[in-house]
């Protein structure tokens, strides 16, 4: 993303996981570890949407961790209709996280649903203190319910996940979801958009 973008391998369940790494201005308050779209529909770390996810987490001084999924660029290894790539998140995250700091977990479309499994399944007193899902992947995958502080945002006219697919997974859990008027799946000419919501709502979650 930027030239003092560190990439390095961590060692996951099917082999070497391709990360990259960037760091905040300011001393970091924790890692953020952050899931890329469906990587058999071209979803790489280094999405824009991952990236517009990147740069809002540094912007509040989170230390940022995209990787790739098994399979994809450095990573090793082969698609596993997303049961292993849950796997190789939550390697990721055993990687790349400070115990003593807080995670924060996002994720885009099909990295959605996966942030939303491994947030589930961490064990209790290890869990993220915050997750954000953008566009996920509500109708095709099977996602996880999630805690209620949880940021879900959604293009209206989002061509891939119908937004009702979305208010009907989010419905029975009381869950808010952030709607961008006119906005597609892809958030084309929007992102300075998401960014400034993804930041707003942060924000808003750490002065509770």
């Amino acid at each position: 993303m930027n030239a003092n973008t560190q990439r390095l391998l961590v060692p996951g369940p099917a082999g070497q996981i391709e990360c990259a790494i960037d760091l905040p201005s300011v001393p970091p308050i924790g890692t953020a570890v952050i899931c890329h779209p469906h990587p058999q529909h071209g979803g790489t770390m280094d999405n824009k949407v991952v990236q517009t996810l990147t740069r809002s987490v540094m912007q509040l001084g989170w230390r940022s961790v995209r990787f790739n999924f098994r399979g994809i660029g450095a990573s090793q290894g082969g698609w596993d209709d997303g049961v292993g790539e849950i796997d190789d998140a939550l390697a990721v995250i055993d990687a790349q996280r400070d115990a003593s700091a807080p995670l924060l977990l996002a994720g885009f479309s099909f990295g959605g649903y996966v942030a939303s499994q491994a947030a589930q399944r961490l064990p209790d007193g290890a869990k993220a203190a915050q997750l954000v899902l953008v566009g996920p992947s509500t109708e095709k995958q099977a996602m996880a319910t999630v805690p209620p502080e949880t940021i879900v945002v959604h293009g209206e006219v989002d061509e891939v996940v119908p937004l009702s697919a979305t208010l009907a997974w989010a419905r029975p859990q009381s869950l808010p979801v952030i709607v961008l008027p006119g906005v597609g799946h892809f958030f084309h000419g929007q992102l300075s958009l998401l960014k400034t919501v993804i930041v707003r709502e942060l924000l808003g979650r750490a002065a509770l």
